[in-house]
């Protein structure tokens, strides 16, 4: 399965809520997430495109590989996501295997959905505020037309193909 995923910068958000609620959108409530990101032991992510994270987000805690982008104007990507018990002994276990942590991304993200589109609001620490546009599908080209009509009639442009953790390094 792939996780086909469009991200824009936002500058008025409220507009962007207010939007989405006058359309119907399922209000999925909001969470606070952190997710620390690791660093292979043996090969380097940035090369090869790929992202290693335990997120904790309320009470989920959970594993997550992405795979390198598959495209160039998306961050369509494969996504493998595992629910753990512990982030504390999942962090222990990476360290004792030679993965180290990178950096930690903090947000508060507000998510809704639309037309069968999985809509993110997010407020990042020291990033400021994003929308996500994602969905789970096997056909990517269906998926970002889907996105792309979503994002116009919310009159949502353009696209930020950098990750939050690319973000945050970018700004170190």
């Amino acid at each position: 399965m792939l996780e086909i995923e469009v991200k824009a910068r936002v500058s008025d958000a409220k507009r962007l809520e207010r939007e989405l609620l006058k359309r119907g959108a399922r209000d999925f409530g909001v969470m606070h997430q952190k997710d620390v990101y690791y660093a292979h032991p043996a090969r380097d992510f940035a090369k090869t495109d790929e992202a290693l994270r335990i997120r904790v987000a309320n009470d989920l805690q959970v594993i997550t590989y992405k795979g390198p982008k598959l495209d160039a104007t998306t961050k369509t990507r494969e996504e493998i996501e595992v629910s753990v018990a512990s982030a504390e002994a999942t962090a222990t276990i990476f360290e004792r295997l030679g993965f180290r942590p990178v950096v930690a991304v903090r947000k508060m993200r507000h998510t809704f959905g639309l037309k069968g589109i999985e809509v993110c609001l997010d407020s990042v620490e020291g990033l400021g505020d994003f929308v996500e546009f994602e969905l789970d599908d096997e056909d990517m080209e269906e998926g970002k037309r889907r996105i792309a009509a979503l994002m116009k009639e919310l009159k949502v442009v353009g696209s930020e193909r950098r990750s939050y953790l690319e973000l945050l390094l970018e700004k170190k």
